[in-house]
């Protein structure tokens, strides 16, 4: 098949259809398509990696969270926790944290006229945490997009590398995969909390993806629990917890401050979707402070992807062996760019993916075209030269175009037009021909609905085989059926040709059932299908056979037997056929004179 196509289509063709490939698999890549599939191959890779193959985080993060029995145990509302905010400053230096991050949000102006010491109460806690390890404040942008101002006493106090947004870039299904600065306009960077608290521990956060897959699942401290141990000066239960590592305090309320993800890393819910954004925020540092961030390949690396991808076009498959080379050759990449991602890479590879499928399905496509375009060839070319189950056969590829055949079990039916010598003596030529086209194409059509092959054409004669190249129930039934179908058809022919003033005609029918050589006989350059064998001897000879018995119908006892016996077929005993021992005979029909 591969020689038919090439020589049909040529290799230009199928270099275009690789170029075509190619093509669409860049275009894939490129579009929000492509995007929303690579974005779905993240996060299957994400919690692949984290529930098949987990890993711990290099240095963890612990989360101070602001939870509901907090806000219950502090009488002031939120905007008012100045003092108790300075208190838990003071506990993580005390506790000797590596460094700290405060994503709420603080206010933009004081507050002293309302409660008098409350602002010197949080800014004597960020001068005392702010000896001992970097603090930074969150800050974030208000309703017009702009950075709203924190206060700027507390500004001042956290100093320029003290405050950052606390903002992640999101994808286009709003989930939170990535860390990236560049969040103002025209891509400029701008300082970040998860950022500054990197460059304040010695890490230099740029861009990439957020590794969801390794740590454990986030638990978190109680606010109002770190508050009770500074208050009791439980230094021991403050240095247990945060001493050397680097501490984010934040909302972990339910409705408050919610990111979607696309792992859950919060120990203490089962929500799946949303997460406080302060587990991101944790989830980003350690990555950051772990192993890095997990970096896109170059698009040089990707497009020669997926040109290897669209190869696949040049190579003829079928189509399950097809399928399971998108699932083999879309395992290993899968499972290549999983290795990668691991180990800190990440690969674009919805182009690649694109362009296999687009490669396979392609040349699937083209290698159908072309087998259909022959076998309408072939049908066109052959349709009136063989019956309709050979052809199917054969374009079904299940009947051999060589030499030679195989043995079946089948009914052989001869038939032939009584005295058809004499009476064509009487007509011309060409109405002997319209005669004979006007009675085979009653009777071909009554072969053809028994799943009957027709094997030759002989003057007045028909010879037809039923079991091959098809297989039936019963060969003996159909041959039977449709030598009385033979009969009725001839009975309506004959009145239009009595309506026309012509001869009327009759037929005898031989049937003879047993095993036969069906196959091609002939040479290389032109050979037939046809059955041999001593079944088609017989029942050439019991069609003769009719004349002598008068009846329009004769079979053989293997006939009468695979029927049943039934009693519409009359014995008229062992019958002298030339070259053959006697045959017990059947007949049907209406009794003739002889």
């Amino acid at each position: 098949m591969s020689d038919i196509l090439n020589k049909k289509t040529g290799m230009g063709a199928l270099s275009l259809g690789f170029a075509a490939c190619v093509a669409l698999g860049l275009l894939v890549q490129y579009s929000s398509f492509g995007a929303r599939v690579d974005a779905i191959l993240i996060d299957a890779q994400t919690r692949i990696l984290r529930y098949a193959f987990p890993a711990p985080a290099t240095r963890d993060v612990v989360i101070v969270g602001i939870d509901e029995a907090t806000v219950n145990s502090i009488k002031e509302p939120i905007t008012l926790w100045h003092r108790h905010l300075g208190d838990f400053l003071r506990a993580m230096a005390e506790g000797q944290a590596a460094a700290v991050g405060l994503d709420i949000v603080l206010p933009d102006r004081s507050f002293n006229d309302i409660l008098p010491g409350y602002d010197e109460s949080l800014m004597t806690g960020i001068l005392a945490a702010r000896k001992a390890m970097p603090v930074v404040l969150a800050v974030t942008i208000d309703g017009n997009g702009r950075q709203r101002p924190l206060y700027r006493k507390f500004q001042l106090l956290a100093g320029e590398e003290g405050t950052g947004l606390a903002l992640f870039p999101r994808d286009a299904d709003q989930i939170v995969r990535r860390f990236d600065e560049r969040l103002a306009e025209n891509d400029a960077a701008v300082s970040t909390l998860v950022g500054q608290l990197a460059r304040g521990l010695g890490a230099a956060p740029t861009s990439g993806i957020i590794d969801y897959s390794v740590g454990a699942a986030f638990s978190y401290v109680p606010f109002h629990t770190v508050l009770n141990w500074v208050r009791a000066n439980d230094t021991a239960n403050l240095r247990e917890k945060f001493k050397g590592k680097p501490v984010i305090l934040g909302s972990v309320l339910p409705a408050d401050d919610r990111l979607s993800q696309p792992v859950n890393l919060a120990a203490w819910e089962d929500n799946a979707n949303l997460a406080s954004g302060v587990i991101i925020q944790a989830q980003a540092l350690r990555t950051i402070l772990g192993r890095g961030l997990i970096k896109p390949v170059p698009s040089l690396i990707v497009l020669p992807l997926i040109v290897v991808a669209a190869l696949w076009f040049f190579l003829e498959l079928r189509a399950m062996v097809a399928i399971w080379v998108f699932l083999l050759w879309g395992g290993a990449l899968f499972a290549a760019i999983l290795w990668l991602f691991r180990h800190g890479w990440y690969v674009s590879s919805s182009g690649t993916f694109a362009a296999t499928f687009f490669a396979l399905a392609g040349r699937a496509g083209v290698d159908a075209g072309t087998k259909l375009k022959e076998r309408l060839f072939l049908k066109r070319s052959f349709s009136g030269s063989v019956s309709p189950i050979v052809m199917e056969e054969i374009l079904a590829g299940q009947l051999s175009p060589e030499l030679g055949g195989e043995r079946k079990y089948v009914c052989v039916l001869f038939a032939d037009i009584r005295s058809f010598t004499t009476l064509s003596e009487s007509m011309a030529p060409e109405k002997v021909i319209t005669l004979l086209n006007r009675y085979f194409e009653c009777v071909v059509a009554q072969i053809h609905k028994e799943n009957g092959a027709v094997i030759c054409f002989m003057g007045d004669g028909i010879m037809a085989v039923f079991g091959a190249p098809k297989s039936v129930d019963n060969p003996s039934a159909s041959g039977f059926a449709v030598a009385k179908a033979m009969q009725r058809e001839v009975e309506n022919l004959n009145k239009a040709l009595v309506a026309e003033g012509m001869e009327v005609i009759e037929i005898g029918v031989g049937l003879h059932s047993g095993e036969a050589v069906i196959g091609h006989v002939g040479s290389s350059g032109r050979h037939d299908y046809t059955a041999i064998g001593d079944v088609t001897n017989v029942a050439s000879r019991l069609e003769g056979v009719t004349k002598e018995i008068g009846y329009s119908v004769a079979c053989s006892r293997n006939v009468a037997e695979e029927l049943g016996m039934p009693d519409e077929l009359s014995p008229v005993g062992p019958q002298s056929i030339k070259g053959h021992t006697p045959i017990e005979v059947y007949g049907w029909g209406q009794r003739q004179a002889r």
